[in-house]
């Protein structure tokens, strides 16, 4: 029996200033799957999450979230924009970042003693789970600025997930991250994919670091959108159909990918705003 589909995109459609990003779009992602979006600078892999959040207009077709039109559900979903970096001079701790995706309305403000005092040590204890879950206790009361990346971007996902959402979106988390840590964050992904029975989106210009988790990916180029397992989409002939061009994909000794040919390879890294 398969798994109910969290996100489905049917002939879906996004525009950004009068221009389409991508049109005729069909994906479903379902609850436990673990998927990456990508594809070259420009081609719509931001705007799909975007699209999801009911953030961009998607008709004629249509996008449903969790079995409500998009925008409906994202108290469901745990979301990671892009970022580049803290301050290092931030005095936020780890673990004040996490609470603040909890209850951010009342963040920072005393919480009255009495009958709300149960709900406060519900609100500790569930922002102590989120730490345990990301492997982020041990210094989750050190300020921001004193995290490596790596500790800062397991907080962040603490923070996504600290409200148990069903759907989880992280756009560029493995993004300035060196190779070890690249590694590890996709682990824990793919452990709380399915632990949690999230749905995962994982927004990313290369596809090695994920290859040994992902379950599915979604390749966006020329408007358009591939979805299936890494071996039936990152294809010479799929990528070249995709793209208009002929696209030559190859694999390294190693088991890497490398995709020749196309205007801007995924796996150059940097910040998008695609």
């Amino acid at each position: 029996m398969s798994l109910p589909a969290a996100i489905e995109l049917r002939d879906a459609r996004a525009s950004m200033g009068g221009r389409a990003v991508w049109s005729g779009v069909d994906l479903v992602v379902r609850s436990g799957e673990f998927a990456a979006v990508l594809g070259s600078n420009g081609s719509g892999k931001s705007t799909l999450l975007r699209a999801i959040l009911g953030l961009v207009e998607t008709a004629p077709g249509t996008v449903s979230v969790l079995g409500s039109p998009a925008g409906g559900a994202n108290r469901e979903i745990g979301y990671l924009p892009q970022r580049h970096g803290f301050d290092s001079t931030l005095p936020i701790r780890g673990v004040d970042l996490v609470r603040l995706g909890l209850d951010g309305s009342s963040w920072g403000v005393p919480l009255p003693i009495g009958p709300r005092s149960a709900a406060r040590r519900q609100a500790r204890e569930r922002v102590r789970e989120a730490l345990e879950l990301v492997g982020a206790s041990a210094y989750a009361d050190r300020t921001l600025g004193e995290l490596s990346g790596g500790e800062q971007q397991r907080i962040l996902i603490a923070q996504a997930l600290v409200r148990r959402p069903r759907i989880l979106m992280l756009d560029e988390p493995l993004d300035s991250l060196d190779l070890p840590n690249q590694a590890a964050v996709t682990a824990l992904v793919q452990r709380i994919c399915r632990a949690e029975n999230v749905a995962v989106l994982l927004v990313a210009h290369d596809v090695n670091p994920l290859l040994p988790y992902l379950d599915q990916v979604i390749y966006l180029a020329g408007g358009r959108a591939l979805q299936g397992p890494v071996e039936d989409v990152i294809t010479g002939p799929k990528l070249s159909e995709l793209y208009g061009v002929e696209i030559e994909v190859l694999r390294t000794r190693d088991g890497r990918l490398v995709v020749v040919g196309q205007p801007e390879a995924p796996h150059v890294h940097g910040h998008r705003h695609d």
